[in-house]
Formats: C-alpha cells, sequence, structure tokens
C-alpha cells in the first residue's frame, strides 16, 4: 500500500511557530527586519496557494510582536518606537488573514485522516515505520507535487523567471492605475512600516515622545487583549477567532509520531496534474515544451489532491493556484536542498554564475586601491526556491579591511520599492585570502538571523581560491557569535567550525541562465 505524505494541522503549524529560540542580544532592527521578511515571505506562500507555511509565519511573526518585542533591551529606546508601532499595528490584520487561512488548512488535515480511516490505516507508516518526514516541513507537508529545486534547475529558473515577469507587469499595471510607488508598498504591507526608518535618525520632541510613547502603550495593550480573549467583535457583531482561540481550541488527533526530524536526503514524490484555466491559458503562450521529470504510475489513493481541500457549505476559501509552468500542466513546489546542523530545513538559493564576474567589475577601482567593496544580494521566492535577481551596491565607507553600508534607509527604500527580500551579501578581500573574518562573521549574524538561508560571498581576487559561498553552522557556529561579546577585528573564537561552504552540495546552487541586474547606489 502506497504511502501518503500528512499536512499539517493548525496546532501542529502553531507549535512549530512558537518553537524558536529568540537572542535579545540581537540588535532590536535585525528583528524588525526580520519580521518584515516573514511577511513578505507570507504573502508569497498565501498567493501560491500555500497555506500551511503563509500560516507558520504569521503566527511567528504575533509572537514575535506581543511576546518578544517588548521584553527587548532596546525596546524603550526613542529610536525604536516608530519600528515597534508599525509592527503592533499590523497585529489586526495578520490575525484576520490567520482566520481566513484556518479552514482549508483543517479541511485538508481532515480530508487526510477521512482517507486514512477508509484505508484501516491511521498512524499512515512508510516502509521504516514512521511517517514521511516531509509531512513535518509546512512549506512541503502533504504536497505531492514537490520536486528537488537543483535537480530540477533549468525548469526552476523558468518558474522564477515567469514568475517575476508576471510580478513586474502587475507593478507596471499597477503604476500605470495611477497608484504610486508609496501607496503600493503601503497597500502590499498593509501599511505595516510607514516611514520608521526615516524615525530612526531623527532626534525627537520630548512632549511628542511623551504622546507616542502612551500611544504605543495603548496599541500594545488592545493587541493584546484581542489575542487574550476566545473572540473578538468584528464590524458587523459576529464573533472572530483571534491568535489565542487558535492556539487554545481541541484540535483535531493526531498520530504516535509528533517529533519534528528532518532527512538526511529528502526523498522523491509523485507528480500531479493541475488542469486550471490559467494553466491552459500559459501553455498555449510558450512555444516549447520544458523537460519535467517522468509521472510515476499511481494508485487510486494517490490520485486524489490533498493541496486544494473541499469547500465546505457553511465558508467558502478560495485558493490561488501553485506557480506553473507555461507549456505544462504541472505546478510543482521546491523542497528543502539541505539542512542546518540542528536539522532545520534550508530552502535552495539559485545563485547566477555570472554574478561574481559582473561584481568584481563594479569593485575594480576600489580593489586596486586596496579597498573593500560590498553589495547586497536580494530576490524573491518562487515556489518554496529563493532566486537571486539583484545585487545592490548600497552606499558605503570602506577600508583595506572593513567596508561598512551608510544610509541604510536608502537601500531598504529601493528593495520595498522592487519588492525584493535580502538574501545575503557579497563582498572582496583585496588582498587578503577567501575566508570569513571575526568581523565578517559578526555581520553575517544579522543576516542569517533575519532568513536562515542568507549567505555570504567573499572574493579574494588576487588568492587562490579567489571565491567561496559560505553560511553559518547552527549549531556552533550561530550560538557562538551570538553570545561573542569580543571586540576587534580578527579576534579568535573557540570554535573551529564556526562556518561552512553552502555552495552545492549545500543549498546554493549556481545557474548561468538565471537573470539578474546590478544596482549601484552610491553617489557619483
Amino acid at each position: 500500500m502506497a504511502g501518503l505524505d500528512q499536512p499539517m494541522s493548525v496546532r501542529q503549524i502553531s507549535d512549530l511557530a512558537i518553537n524558536f529560540e529568540f537572542q535579545p542580544h540581537i540588535a532590536l532592527k535585525y528583528w524588525l527586519r526580520t519580521a518584515e521578511t516573514m511577511l513578505r515571505e507570507s504573502q508569497i506562500y498565501e498567493q501560491e496557494g500555500n497555506g500551511q507555511q503563509a500560516y507558520l509565519l504569521l503566527m511567528r511573526y504575533a509572537s514575535l510582536v506581543l511576546e518578544y518585542f517588548p521584553k527587548h533591551p532596546q525596546a524603550g529606546a526613542p529610536e525604536a518606537k516608530a519600528g515597534l508601532k508599525a509592527a503592533t499595528k499590523a497585529i489586526t490584520e495578520v490575525v484576520q488573514r490567520m482566520e481566513s487561512l484556518k479552514p482549508a488548512i483543517n479541511a485538508r488535515y481532515i480530508s487526510w485522516q477521512e482517507e486514512l480511516e477508509r484505508r484501516g490505516n491511521i498512524s499512515a507508516p512508510t516502509r521504516n515505520g514512521s511517517r514521511r518526514q516531509g509531512g513535518f516541513d509546512p512549506a512541503v507537508a502533504g504536497r505531492r507535487t514537490t520536486l528537488a529545486a537543483a535537480d530540477n534547475s533549468d525548469l526552476a529558473v523558468e518558474m522564477a523567471h515567469n514568475e517575476m515577469r508576471r510580478r513586474q507587469t502587475k507593478r507596471r499595471a499597477t503604476r500605470q492605475g495611477g497608484i504610486s510607488e508609496h501607496e503600493e508598498q503601503e497597500r502590499r504591507t498593509a501599511g505595516l512600516w510607514d516611514d520608521w526608518e526615516a524615525a530612526l535618525s531623527k532626534i525627537p520632541d520630548t512632549r511628542n515622545d511623551l504622546e507616542d510613547d502612551a500611544q504605543m502603550q495603548r496599541d500594545m495593550y488592545a493587541s493584546r487583549m484581542r489575542t487574550s480573549k476566545p473572540y473578538s467583535q468584528t464590524s458587523d457583531g459576529s464573533p472572530r477567532a483571534t491568535i489565542e482561540s487558535i492556539q487554545s481550541r481541541p484540535e483535531l488527533p493526531r498520530g504516535p509520531c509528533t517529533d519534528y526530524r528532518y532527512p538526511s536526503i529528502p526523498k522523491p514524490q509523485p507528480v500531479t496534474i493541475d488542469n486550471t484555466n490559467q494553466s491552459r491559458k500559459a501553455r498555449s503562450q510558450s512555444p516549447s515544451k520544458p523537460t519535467v521529470p517522468q509521472r510515476p504510475r499511481k494508485d487510486r489513493l494517490e490520485e486524489q489532491s490533498f493541496d486544494e481541500p473541499p469547500t465546505r457549505p457553511e465558508k467558502s476559501v478560495p485558493v490561488t493556484p501553485a506557480v506553473s509552468v507555461p507549456g505544462t500542466k504541472e505546478s510543482y513546489t521546491f523542497k528543502p536542498s539541505a539542512y542546518l546542523e540542528n536539522g532545520k530545513p534550508l530552502r535552495t538559493v539559485f545563485l547566477p554564475t555570472t554574478l561574481r564576474e559582473k561584481f568584481l567589475q563594479i569593485a575594480a577601482p576600489n580593489t586596486l586601491k586596496n579597498l573593500e567593496t560590498c553589495g547586497m544580494l536580494c530576490g524573491t521566492l518562487v515556489s518554496n526556491a529563493l532566486f537571486i535577481s539583484h545585487v545592490v551596491i548600497p552606499e558605503q565607507e570602506s577600508t583595506s579591511d572593513t567596508c561598512d553600508t551608510i544610509n541604510e534607509s536608502g537601500f531598504f527604500d529601493y528593495c520595498a520599492t522592487e519588492d525584493l527580500m535580502v538574501l545575503g551579501w557579497i563582498h572582496t578581500h583585496p588582498s587578503q585570502t577567501c575566508f570569513m573574518s571575526s568581523r565578517d562573521l559578526h555581520t553575517h549574524c544579522g543576516y542569517q538571523i533575519m532568513m536562515a538561508e542568507s549567505i555570504a560571498i567573499v572574493c579574494a581576487p588576487s588568492r587562490n581560491p579567489s571565491w567561496g559561498v559560505f553560511r553559518l553552522t547552527d549549531p556552533p557556529g550561530m550560538p557562538s557569535i551570538l553570545h561573542c561579546r569580543k571586540t576587534g577585528l580578527f579576534h579568535p573564537h573557540e570554535e573551529t567550525n564556526i562556518y561552512t561552504d553552502a555552495l552545492r552540495p549545500g543549498h546554493v546552487c549556481e545557474h548561468d541562465g538565471l537573470q539578474f541586474q546590478l544596482v549601484d547606489l552610491r553617489s557619483k
């Protein structure tokens, strides 16, 4: 009898969402950026019909804002108030989005359990006697259309290009419709961040500061009240569930195996067919058909799809189809390509092969002067894989051993306008070897806190090897750097394996067909 991947219940996703370590040693501005990244990712997952992962990110956002941010040592600082106020302001919509996702998640889980009962196999064992490990990763749990991104890199890049063009067309249509960039960004983030980055550089007026402090306390109190009561009232007077009620409601029974572990090698899963009108229209616009994995044979059980649960009469929940490729009927979700040392999954990061060469051309004048140059690796999320589409050179101050960005608000404004996520950074070592210095390790820790898949590319054009793609190990690298209080550019650390190569067989995959832009924001 064929195995069946388990979708996740709301309770399982919630438990996973709040199971993370909050580090108060990390500056609050990095945590605020982490929260912003979560919202961006949740919107993409929701648009692609992946409600499980969207729900996890929204729940974790709510946990950060309501439980951890108020306890951060910098929470009372005047420069942090604008960011905290903006984050708190978004809680109401976050709760509403979670409520809208919950029925589809539960219906999918119920459908799975009913099918197991029909087969008389309530524990759904696999060949080794345990459930498939993918059932405990919300991004891929219960989805039969998962593929290994690196093994299907041409398909993944084609999907990314199509999706990025679609988003670009949508942004262009929005501009032509008379909606400004500021208005579009405010709509996209639900007015979350306002202009709090600019507020960081302003010296607050004492009276206004006290008024803002009081208002923020009132907002925080109201948000906590909304999540501490079983129900709140909607505009029409009907009860609406909130985060606390989601966590406290009795959930569907779970099987005996609930440990959250990941395999060393992901198992292949069969492909399903998506006969949506959107896919048929996309097929007619493509002159060629890309090579896709051969569809395996299926029994009657596997013909049932759990990606889109049945609509219930009392509440219809629209589900956006997953990303599909012109010329094919299938739509795909890419599964993790590697895992952290603690077992948590890492999504594949696609890196353009020519990116390093183009960056070194821009950095050449500084390299000749023995000055470092740094750039930010930005991109987007498509079908649970990350694609670097931009190298942004921010304003910076450099020495032979350091490179510090300035005017960060200008860089983040550009990312917001282009709807980009920060996926890592790249910098040169003009006269040193290719390695991660102590300063580099502490810098990258801030990126990897925001996104576990973040990478650091080091270019040492005068040495061999001339470049490398790295990430911190976790553990021991991340905990070691988080708790390190040493100063100095080249201070030692006790651990020897504090960082590691991230290029395949890690989670980074180079692809010579991936398009990207190089944008220089430095003053001319």
